[in-house]
């Protein structure tokens, strides 16, 4: 794998929401975290329809991280990705997050063609315990690196390291949808990788598709002493697999990691 140069993390600021659906490669410094964020919107277009933003606050000792692949384009994108920002911002300060999905399932925009939605998935950072919340909205699984044991796994709500298990529908088909979140232990060294379809959907010269078990297998493969260095290899590795042949979609990847030294 080729290796990356490691750019200076950008430290986001108490109550700073960062991020949105432009282009962008970089890292972020985040309470107990560093994430590596890149996001290609399709045919380089000024703007996709993919959202990612990360937020920190509570003295420092939360950090929030949302992932959204909004099916619509132009006005309800636009939509979705100011409600994301305000509510990334509205509950900076709090823990529990079932609430925030809830209440971004029901600001969901109606369109004139129908009801638009989206997939989402929300994590949480607590810097004092290491405990990582997650709420899925129809979202794709993540991946989780445990430093522990060296293996790469999906992050879902049935995994047996999960305390809870429910699985919430995509955002915007059924107002008042309940969420909930569930959580697992972050060690240091571990890395959870959140994505869209635009990368685990990629396809081949012969129109085979790499899936989730082909993007979990290319995973195993990639360096994971730094989140950067893993994104750039998976990336790099989608690449190869697609063998020349054109994304299809947007491609969002966020890779976080907890870092050894708890921020206070």
């Amino acid at each position: 794998m080729m290796s990356v140069a490691e750019p200076q993390p950008y430290a986001l600021s108490c109550l700073e929401v960062w991020g949105g659906n432009q282009h962008v490669s970089a890292l972020v410094e985040l309470p107990g975290l560093r994430a590596w964020v890149e996001s290609a919107p399709y045919k380089e277009a000024n703007g996709g329809g993919d959202l990612h933003y990360l937020s920190a606050c509570n003295n420092g000792v939360v950090a929030r991280v949302a992932l959204a692949d909004v099916s619509g384009h132009g006005a309800e994108v636009s939509s979705i990705a100011e409600s994301l920002r305000t509510l990334m911002r509205e509950y900076v300060n709090y823990w529990d997050q079932s609430e925030f999905m809830q209440r971004l399932n029901n600001a969901f925009p109606k369109s004139e063609s129908g009801i638009k939605y989206a997939s989402a998935v929300i994590l949480g950072y607590y810097t004092g315990s290491g405990e990582l919340l997650f709420t899925n909205a129809g979202h794709l699984p993540p991946l989780w690196f445990r430093a522990a044991t060296n293996t790469w796994e999906f992050l879902r709500e049935d995994s047996p390291a999960a305390r809870g298990a429910i699985e919430g529908l995509p955002l915007g088909l059924i107002p008042g949808t309940a969420y909930q979140q569930t959580a697992v232990q972050l060690d240091p060294g571990d890395l959870v990788v959140l994505y869209t379809d635009g990368v685990s959907e990629a396809f081949d010269k012969d129109d085979k598709e790499l899936g989730l078990e082909g993007l979990l297998d290319l995973a195993r493969r990639v360096p994971t002493h730094s989140p950067a260095a893993a994104g750039f290899a998976l990336l790099a590795a989608v690449d190869e697999f697609r063998g020349g042949e054109p994304r299809r979609d947007d491609a969002t990847v966020v890779v976080l990691q907890r870092q050894a030294t708890q921020s206070a």
